[in-house]
């Protein structure tokens, strides 16, 4: 399964199943904390558990879209692409602060 996880004012494009509200923060902080150093396997920043990002993607795969509210505000392009995907019958699940 394809779907998109946004918060605040980033987003990722992920291949793996719709994450609950504990794994959506989850992944969002594993993904948005800057890692420097070497890495011993650069696999692991970009897979985490059941979730690869995936950087090329057709917006008509994407099956679920969580959101999860914080700093920042939605762009306009992913606020657009969450319309599209709502109308095609996606279920968008939003989480709060």
């Amino acid at each position: 399964m394809i779907g998109i996880l946004v918060f605040g004012n980033n987003h990722l494009i992920l291949a793996g199943p719709e994450p609950d509200e504990t794994m959506a923060r989850l992944l969002m902080r594993h993904w948005s904390v800057i890692q420097i150093g070497p890495q011993d396997d650069l696999a692991k920043s970009a897979s985490y558990e059941k979730w690869e990002i995936r950087t090329k993607e057709f917006r008509e795969n994407l099956e679920w879209a969580v959101v999860v509210r914080g700093d920042g505000e939605i762009s306009m392009a992913v606020t657009q692409l969450l319309r599209e995907i709502s109308a095609r019958g996606v279920c968008i699940r939003e989480y709060g602060d």
